[in-house]
């Protein structure tokens, strides 16, 4: 099947009453463990990359690679940037076919976060591709990024800042947080006060730790994308790990890289039964 186009994978979903799961990548293996996890569940969802991560490839390899491993897929699959940092990384996704962008200045301050999105946001808005924005900041790792920032959204200046980004999902800080050593608590109520004010559907970052239940209740509230990455690099790098413990001689990459791609896909495929299970 071909790259599903952001608006139309998000319409796909709200039909059907899913959740949309984003699962990173970096590479090869974990771009088709990815999408054979999705297959097989046969639910959508988007491989997405971050413009960190892009440092090992860039835009026009991973498209390649992702419309590959889709292109005898039964399910709507979308290939997003996630926290695109420069307008150039923006740019060069959607000319390389990208079908959703996430810019990420949410360390600058208010209003030159929304200069700047909103600037984005008009690039990839010429080419119908959807545009995700971030307010507040969310503690933890992200890629070799280690923030202590724990900023949540302030609803208030939610209006503001959709309107004058012009964005068409806004990703919050409602206690998400970035890797595995944090545990989240997500604060429900402010969730809820969010969604009465924001024109755009929710999107939670830090999905990996985040108990089913508590997805299910986000759900409620306007949720229609929440981000996994730990988990996935914790599947694949597991295989590598076990591998090298149990002989220091090892060398058969082919046989691991396949073995990863299936623990990826296996991974993959439990996130998003997990959270549309209900």
């Amino acid at each position: 099947m071909k790259l599903i186009n952001g608006f139309d994978l998000m319409d796909y979903a709200k039909e059907r009453g899913l959740i949309l799961p984003a699962f990173n990548t970096t590479n090869m293996e974990l771009t088709y463990g990815i999408v054979k996890g999705l297959s097989e569940a046969g639910l959508p969802g988007y491989v997405q990359i971050s413009s960190n991560n892009l440092r090992l490839s860039n835009p026009y390899i991973i498209a390649d690679l992702v419309r590959d491993a889709t292109k005898n897929c039964d399910v709507p699959i979308g290939l997003h940037l996630d926290h695109g940092k420069s307008f150039k990384d923006v740019k060069e996704c959607v000319d390389a076919g990208f079908t959703s962008i996430m810019v990420d200045m949410s360390a600058l301050p208010f209003e030159e976060n929304m200069i700047e999105s909103k600037k984005a946001a008009d690039y990839c808005h010429l080419y119908h591709v959807p545009v995700e924005v971030e307010l507040g900041a969310l503690k933890g790792k992200e890629d070799d990024i280690v923030s202590d920032d724990n900023a949540k959204t302030n609803p208030s200046q939610v209006p503001i800042f959709v309107e004058g980004t012009g964005c068409d999902t806004l990703a919050v800080a409602v206690g998400n947080v970035h890797g595995l050593d944090l545990k989240p608590h997500i604060d429900i109520p402010l969730l809820e006060e969010i969604r009465k004010v924001s024109k755009v559907p929710l999107v939670l970052h830090g999905g990996s730790g985040i108990p089913k239940e508590v997805i299910w209740e986000c759900k409620k509230h306007n949720l229609v994308k929440i981000n996994y990455g730990s988990d996935l690099r914790r599947a694949f790098i597991g295989v590598f790990g076990r591998a090298y413990e149990a002989n220091h001689d090892e060398f058969d990459v082919i046989h691991l890289s396949l073995e990863a791609v299936d623990a990826v896909a296996e991974k993959a495929k439990e996130l998003v039964t997990m959270i549309n299970e209900r």
